[in-house]
């Protein structure tokens, strides 16, 4: 024994020096209740009279909003007169792209609309194409925000293939396909003796005059093509007041939409014939699309749809339904809550 007290030799727990070992590094992760998901929960207990009384609160407020939007869709009046297959010559109906691409044709025609029931002002006019795919991705793509915002941008034309520049390589002002496929056939309304005038300010959004189309912007090179898209644009007005082509450009998400033509500051009564002289120029006959001409008045949910008050009818009425059964099955055959004895592993096996 060592007298002078100290300890039998062992082995090092130190690096010689009396220094601790280093520690390895470690990869588990900052420990945080997030992590470890111990975060405090919300564990409902949906007892049957908890799940009754959801279900009837939801078909208590679902069913009144629907029939409130029914009823506001019933009162809007609209007139819809589709005019692509009566404006044709009876000698050409065989060949309607032949007739629409002809312009030594008059396209001129005349139509009366009967006003079905009182339309109080403003009176909207829309026009309606079906199996016009706005949305297809080529279509959408042709286009230069930069060049419809600033005037020294009239040079990017990039993206707007195929019609970007002119033969001889100036820029087109606005270039691509959108701008170029803008809708161009009229309308006139006639009320009797009287002209019902359509006042086309303020159809497109405000916000697409003040920050998407430029106020310096003035059309350059368009239409002067070989191929002839739709309407022409008045050199003289800057984009953001043309707004027929901020509307038309806001392109639609399904292949059948309105557009906002105008707006008549007129009542119509029951009964009123309107005569419409429209010129029928926009080829719709190459890809089997259809025209409409529509006049609409509108409510506190817009124009006329159903869809929203039949969807929250349907809503509160299957709540309704749910509601009804599960008391049903409450008061005929109720169930102990907690009752373990409905576990199917509790159970013993028949005849056992």
């Amino acid at each position: 024994m060592n007298s002078s007290g100290g300890s039998a030799a062992g082995p090092s727990s130190g690096s010689g020096d009396g220094s601790a070992p280093p520690r390895r590094n470690s990869k588990r992760p900052k420990y945080s209740k997030f992590t470890q998901q111990e975060l405090p929960a919300c564990k409902p207990i949906l007892t049957p009279k908890w799940v009754i009384s959801v279900f009837t609160l939801v078909g208590v407020i679902f069913v009144p909003i629907g029939i409130a939007a029914l009823m506001a869709s019933n009162n809007v009046v609209e007139i819809v007169d589709r005019y692509d297959t009566e404006c044709i010559p009876a000698s050409m109906t065989g060949d309607k792209v032949a007739y629409i691409q002809n312009d030594t044709i008059n396209k001129i025609c005349t139509r009366n609309l009967t006003v079905p029931k009182d339309m109080d002002q403003p009176i909207y006019v829309y026009y309606q194409l079906d199996n016009f795919y706005q949305n297809h991705r080529r279509y959408v793509k042709s286009r230069s925000d930069a060049q419809l915002r600033d005037a020294d941008q009239a040079n990017k034309t990039s993206g707007c293939d195929p019609e970007k520049t002119t033969k001889d390589g100036s820029p087109i002002v606005p270039c691509g396909l959108i701008a170029w496929s803008l809708f161009n056939d009229t309308y006139n309304f006639t009320l009797g003796n009287k002209n019902l005038s359509v006042n086309k300010n303020g159809i497109s959004w405000a916000s697409d005059r003040d920050h998407k189309f430029g106020k310096d912007v003035y059309p350059k090179n368009f239409q002067n093509g070989v191929l002839r898209g739709g309407a022409s644009l008045d050199p003289n007005k800057p984009l953001n007041e043309q707004e027929d082509l901020i509307v038309w450009m806001r392109t639609a998400a399904l292949p059948t939409f309105r557009k906002l033509y105008g707006k008549i500051h007129q009542d119509l009564k029951a009964n009123d014939i309107i005569m419409v002289t429209l010129e029928n120029n926009y080829n719709t006959y190459s890809f089997n699309g259809k025209k409409k001409l529509v006049l609409s008045t509108s409510s506190w949910l817009g124009g006329k749809n159903d869809f929203l008050g039949i969807a929250y009818l349907t809503i509160g009425g299957l709540c309704f339904f749910l509601a009804t059964a599960f008391t049903v099955v409450y008061l005929v055959k109720p169930r102990k809550l907690g009752d373990t004895s409905y576990l199917s592993w509790n159970r013993n096996p028949s005849g056992h």
